[in-house]
């Protein structure tokens, strides 16, 4: 599905990216945290984010977006759900 430039979620490339290649995303309540993003591939999660209060859902997505490339360009896993892990 081709994306238009107006479209919001177009910005959103390293999940299209991820979805595109087999990966998922989560969203929804996970434990106790009532709202949460969650990126994964075949093998390992990416990043699991807890939403703010007052973000938006674009917000989130968009933080997700910026938690995936740093676990694939510094190596740096973003984990919000289980910091002492």
């Amino acid at each position: 599905m081709k994306q238009s430039a107006a479209d919001p979620l177009a910005m959103l490339k390293n999940v299209d990216w991820l979805i595109s290649n087999g990966g998922e995303i989560t969203l929804g309540a996970f434990g106790p945290v009532e709202c949460a993003a969650s990126a994964s591939d075949e093998s390992d999660y990416l990043a699991m984010l807890q939403r703010r209060d007052g973000e938006s859902l674009y917000q989130l997505l968009t933080r997700l977006d910026a938690a995936i490339a740093r676990t694939w360009g510094a190596g740096e896993f973003t984990d919000e759900i289980n910091p002492d892990c």
